[in-house]
């Protein structure tokens, strides 16, 4: 990774280790960043990508189409025939709704671009602490090698034979 040298000792190692890392909260940091109308437009995305949205727009067209076909025909006020008042409020929602779910999408797409970075950042973090524990396990075991070679151990038999401590 970087070709500083790599402390000896497990406590250097650890306290190096642990001062690298700073976890974010990634949805906090980019929701601060929003204008009051960014906010207001996210904050309508989530109401009409919601289940409540769709059971009032649903209760709604039924209501109205019930009304102006079943109701006595001096009180319907759009012709059942046409529809033409409620086509032309529900084309008016979606015009209005439409950019504004797009500006939502794309604040919610910046806390998803956000999040990603910080987790390619901590995962990037923990190789370099993987491959920085490998290598201080490397210069343990060769350690532990030369110290069963300097007492004249036999690695193998110490393995086959069963152990009572285990």
């Amino acid at each position: 990774m970087d070709d500083e040298p790599r402390p000896t000792t497990g406590k250097v190692l650890l306290a190096q280790m642990r001062g690298r890392l700073v976890l974010r909260n990634t949805h906090q940091e980019v929701h601060q960043r929003l204008s009051p109308m960014t906010r207001l437009a996210t904050v309508v995305t989530d109401k009409v990508g919601s289940m409540g949205f769709f059971l009032t727009m649903l209760g709604w067209t039924i209501a109205w189409l019930g009304w102006n076909t079943l109701a006595p025909a001096r009180w319907r006020f759009d012709p059942p025939t046409g529809f033409v008042l409620y086509l032309f409020l529900c084309n008016v929602i979606q015009l209005l709704l439409m950019p504004l779910i797009m500006v939502g999408q794309n604040v919610h797409g910046m806390r998803i671009e956000a999040r990603a970075e910080h987790d390619l950042e901590v995962n990037l973090k923990a190789a370099e602490e993987i491959e920085t524990i490998l290598h201080y396990m490397e210069q343990r075991n060769e350690i532990l090698m030369r110290m069963v070679a300097k007492l004249d151990i036999d690695v193998r038999e110490s393995l086959e034979q069963p152990s009572a401590v285990r």
